[in-house]
């Protein structure tokens, strides 16, 4: 398997907010779509320490993001006010909108989710909110 650049950078970019422990991003797996010519799905595992945010960003195409343990705090312009998932739930960021809020929901436990991204190949997955 191959991994582009921006899928590195994804990786790499600095996922916090001020005065918040950094959520942990690893790949799991990035592979062009047969049935979507241009397109690619990557899936990354985000891990939230206790108390753990992201800063308000957002993403290349659309994302589907599944938590994997504990509870995620968040809020995407396009899907309303922030809301709790637990483990077991999904929610689903639109292309073009902006997640605004992104954070673990308790400051004692451990939270991760499995974001999995439909994109543009060699898109820059996330970005900062403008």
């Amino acid at each position: 398997m191959r991994w582009t650049l921006p899928f590195f950078l994804l990786w790499a970019l600095p996922v916090f907010a001020a005065d918040a422990p950094p959520a942990v991003v690893k790949p799991v797996i990035a592979e062009a779509l047969a049935n979507a010519p241009g397109q690619k799905l990557t899936a990354v595992l985000v891990s939230y320490p206790p108390g753990g945010k992201s800063a308000a960003h957002r993403h290349a195409g659309s994302v589907f993001a599944y938590v994997v343990s504990g509870k995620i705090r968040s809020q995407n312009s396009a899907t309303g006010a922030a809301k709790v998932y637990s483990a077991g739930e999904g929610f689903f960021e639109p292309e073009g909108s902006t997640h605004l809020v992104s954070e673990n929901a308790s400051a004692t436990e451990p939270a991760s989710l499995l974001a999995v991204f439909v994109a543009p190949d060699g898109a820059t997955l996330t970005m900062p909110a403008k």
